[in-house]
């Protein structure tokens, strides 16, 4: 799952359902953790932040702090535990129990575990079912080293008699997910270089080894543990073991034992350090320490990325995208600690002072930033500090013109021959399986006109229809019993010639083109209101233009400050975008300006206004 570099596309904080939603599917899925189990890892004060990864994959985790739950699927339907997670709670899951070092060093590559490479108790193997977590241990190590989900139920492998795939591995110890944190989730690098990197010994010694030197037990326990035939590297551990390679085993067991136990319990003893240290720096604010980061990063947002021709501006936007980028390093700015409480009172008083005006808006009820006042003697005395986030911004620009370069959208529509016009098609020479543009497919019935002279002699404008063109242009179009036409002007020669062929249309956007059949669908945007009176805009059909709904989603919801969800149309197939809020207007314009869509495929329904 995690053995390849995947970015995260975004980042967010999860609403108050959304935590509660979280912690009742943790509560569900694994019953052996208690309630206080799980607010111990989530604290219910703490906030709760999502990072989703461009192959699904929604990591959960306490803001500022480790990854503690992964979901697979991003539908949270199959969640695991992280081996941060476990290693704060050992017992919430179930685990199968190595049979030495040798094993654990493939397992913490990479590879899958086999039931070979399970130490089986006496009183015989644990009843589970096929899809279940299930965690790794070494033996004499509280601490697991990896997390996975059951290949098949304990009935069945009772039956292939312990022999194949016992548990795919989804994360483990020192795995992508692992070295993530250091850029990620953890606000001090060195805290997390400490903890990891301070034995490399480990992780070497817990390789596969593709030396051929010291051909001895080791070796032999090598040949023994990996099946080479097996491409995905999963490892398979044979009985028939000497008993000098059982005890080399045995050392090999202790040593990687008590050196993972010892990064479990520095992890323990440094994380309570620093997440005490934080708590501290974070505590020994007042309300007036608070206040003043606001005002010093709102003018350092003023001088450094607010330019005019962004405003008039929404207060949410003018918080999440310039002024809390501006925070000093390890500084978390929370409006709620500060004397106003609300942004839009904060706002407000800004106002009074004549730095800033500010006005709510009647539709959006929301405080908009309408204009900047450069020549106050707050905005003249302060002095706007160098750091890189001018530079992020410019580059963020230059991306976002790259990427509007790569979103420019060209759709054509498209006919090809069907059974009613292959006769013309036919006689011309033209390929009936091509594709043709309208104005193509006009000059092929013009061909045939000229060849078979059909354009009347006394009236140039019109054609005279021979039994061939009048099968083409009206058999089956005609009510039973009416006479067929005999001529017809070419001014509507064309479109009624188009009319009997087969549509398609051919979207092309950057270097990806697809041709679908039928006419082009149009994207449909629309804002209804929910329990509480609440609004939500929901948009569908964009992958008719190419446009990925998730990759939509994180722009919208950064561009809105608002929150965003994908979810399968009902009935339908395709994806549709759910924003928080009746921004309809908003999400037509952005989808015109930046992705290119005619205002014609564009259809609106807004079910709030009377």
């Amino acid at each position: 799952m995690f053995k390849k570099a995947v970015e995260a596309k975004a980042q967010q904080r999860l609403s108050g359902a959304d935590r509660k939603k979280l912690k009742r599917t943790i509560r569900d899925r694994f019953p052996r953790a208690s309630d206080a189990d799980i607010d111990a890892l989530l604290p219910p004060k703490a906030e709760i932040t999502v990072s989703k990864f461009q192959n699904r994959v929604h990591v959960y985790g306490v803001e500022g702090g480790f990854p503690l739950f992964f979901n697979v699927d991003g539908r949270g339907s199959e969640i695991y535990p992280t081996v941060f997670a476990l290693w704060e709670l050992p017992e919430m899951l179930p685990y199968f129990m190595l049979k030495g070092g040798e094993v654990s060093r493939f397992v913490i590559g990479g590879a899958d575990l086999m039931f070979p490479g399970i130490s089986v108790a006496a009183e015989g193997l644990p009843s589970f079912s096929a899809g279940e977590p299930w965690a790794v241990k070494v033996p004499g190590n509280p601490a697991p080293i990896a997390v996975g989900s059951t290949t098949m139920s304990s009935a069945e492998a009772l039956k292939a008699g312990l022999r194949g795939k016992a548990l795919r591995i989804m994360h483990y110890y020192r795995d992508l997910l692992w070295e993530s944190v250091e850029g990620h989730y953890v606000p001090n690098s060195g805290f997390l270089e400490d903890v990891v990197l301070e034995d490399p010994s480990f992780l070497a010694s817990n390789q596969p080894s593709d030396s051929s030197e010291g051909a001895t037990c080791e070796s032999d326990v090598q040949q023994s543990c990996v099946n080479n035939e097996n491409t995905e590297g999963s490892i398979d551990v044979n009985g028939a073991i000497s008993d000098a390679c059982a005890a080399s085993m045995q050392n090999d067991s202790e040593n990687a034992a008590k050196e993972i136990t010892t990064d479990a319990s520095d992890l323990k003893s440094t994380a309570n350090v620093d997440a005490a240290k934080l708590d501290i720096e974070l505590s020994s604010f007042s309300i007036e320490d608070v206040d003043s980061h606001l005002d010093r990063c709102l003018l350092q947002a003023l001088h450094t990325t607010v330019k005019d021709k962004d405003l008039p501006m929404p207060g949410s936007t003018l918080w999440s995208n310039h002024v809390l980028p501006c925070r000093p390093s390890g500084i978390t700015l929370d409006i709620k600690k500060s004397s106003h409480k609300k942004l839009s009172k904060w706002l407000q008083a800004k106002t009074s002072t004549g730095l800033i005006t500010v006005k709510e808006d009647k539709y959006k009820k929301e405080a908009m930033l309408i204009s900047v006042n450069r020549g106050h003697p707050e905005y003249l005395q302060f002095k706007p500090e160098k750091r890189p986030v001018e530079k992020v911004v410019q580059a963020g620009d230059s991306a976002a013109s790259e990427s509007r370069s790569q979103k420019a959208l060209e759709v054509v529509e498209v006919y090809k021959s069907s059974v009613h016009v292959n006769p013309i098609f036919a006689s011309v020479g033209a390929d009936t399986g091509k594709l043709y543009s309208a104005s193509e497919a006009t000059d092929i019935v013009f061909k045939y006109i000229e060849k078979e002279n059909l354009v009347k002699q006394t009236n140039k404008a019109t054609v005279v229809l021979d039994v061939t063109l009048c099968d083409a242009l009206f058999k089956g179009a005609i009510k039973k019993g009416s006479t067929y036409p005999t001529e017809i002007h070419k001014k509507d020669l064309g479109a009624t010639f188009i009319n009997r062929m087969q549509a398609h249309h051919m979207v092309t956007r950057g270097g990806e083109s697809v041709v679908r059949k039928g006419v082009l669908k149009t994207v449909q945007i629309m804002t209804e209101r929910r329990q509480g009176n609440k609004k939500v805009t929901k948009v569908s059909g964009l992958e008719t233009f190419l446009i990925d709904p998730e990759a939509l989603a994180s722009e919208l919801q950064k561009k809105f400050a608002c929150s965003t969800t994908v979810a399968e149309l009902r009935g339908k197939k395709g994806l549709e975008v759910l924003i928080q809020g009746g921004v309809i207007d908003d999400v037509a314009r952005h989808l015109l300006e930046q992705y290119g869509i005619p205002k014609r495929y564009i259809e609106v329904l807004d079910k709030t206004r009377k």
